[in-house]
């Protein structure tokens, strides 16, 4: 999916409102390569390369692809008390997670946990002292929790589920990692409801009444071996309500990385037959896949996977 930060998508709005903008816009590369190169929407202004104004097409562009992701991040800064501004001190990622936390303060309060926690859910790419290291971000991500500081120790109770609600769900997408529901615009406009329960956090699943399993539902994970182990747990869940749910596969060219990797803590179990995981929970092909991810000690990112083109085929 295309990626446009924040204070790219402002120029872009700029260029919707006024017809033109001093922002520079082209350091995305999206924009740069797409909407300038290909498409031709935007263009130098004639004789001063340093203004960009937009053509007659860009609106109707603008409209379909951006505006209402435009509208979801204004909102957040016009209701969230942080200055619109605080985009030049934190990353993509960091502001992504900021908006995760403002629209989920309450449950995130609810089950309030320590620092370290609360950073590998929302930076999972990052070590665990993310937000420690960061004091920028931490003071940002308590004042909108509306809290003076992190509890030392984890509560006990870890029974919680998150979910990113549409009006017409045509599919249920049960997610391993937080990603999606960070900035989840395009899935809600294609009749896709995300939940997330925490990676290992499986139990709040039984809880879950037989009228929410109407729909199909897809689980989307890391093609590791705790994202698969967790897989096979979630659909022994679902296998007591009687009720299938299908594992996203990744593209046959998606880019398999080294277990070693940086930040990455997942690792097969080389000494157990398939990695102890339950070959019951997956088809002749998935099984092929997984043993050749095993055998080159490799994994799969959930990232390879355009999860919206994926569905359009269901």
């Amino acid at each position: 999916m295309k990626t446009v930060e924040w204070k790219h998508l402002r120029g872009l709005h700029q260029l919707y409102t006024e017809g033109r903008t001093r922002l520079k816009v082209l350091n995305n590369t999206y924009i740069k390569k797409i909407i300038f190169d290909q498409k031709k929407l935007i263009r130098y202004q004639k004789g001063n390369h340093l203004v960009l104004e937009s053509t007659n097409r860009f609106k109707v562009f603008f409209e379909r692809e951006f505006l209402a992701t435009f509208e979801y991040y204004n909102k957040f800064f016009e209701e969230s008390g942080l200055e619109n501004n605080s985009k030049k001190n934190f990353t993509e990622q960091d502001l992504k997670a900021l908006i995760f936390v403002f629209y989920n303060k309450g449950e995130i309060r609810n089950r309030m946990t320590t620092r370290k926690k609360l950073s590998a859910e929302l930076f999972r790419k990052e070590n665990s002292k993310y937000i420690e290291n960061r004091p920028s971000l931490e003071k940002a991500i308590l004042q909108l929790l509306e809290v003076d500081s992190f509890p030392e120790n984890d509560p006990k109770n870890h029974q919680w589920r998150w979910v990113v609600d549409c009006l017409r769900p045509r599919f249920i997408v049960l997610c391993e990692n937080l990603d999606c529901l960070k900035v989840p615009v395009e899935y809600k406009n294609n009749d896709i409801e995300l939940w997330y329960v925490g990676g290992n956090n499986t139990r709040p699943l039984l809880d879950i009444s037989a009228d929410k399993l109407n729909l199909p539902i897809y689980y989307f994970c890391d093609w590791d071996y705790n994202g698969l182990d967790i897989y096979c747990q979630v659909r022994d869940i679902f296998n007591v309500k009687g009720k299938e749910i299908v594992l996203i596969e990744p593209p046959e060219n998606s880019k398999k990385l080294p277990v070693a990797v940086k930040h990455h803590k997942s690792k097969w179990k080389n000494q157990r037959e398939f990695s102890g995981l339950d070959r019951n929970h997956f088809t002749k092909k998935q099984i092929e896949s997984i043993k050749q991810l095993i055998s080159k000690n490799e994994w799969i990112e959930e990232e390879s996977v355009d999860l919206i083109e994926y569905l359009k085929h269901f």
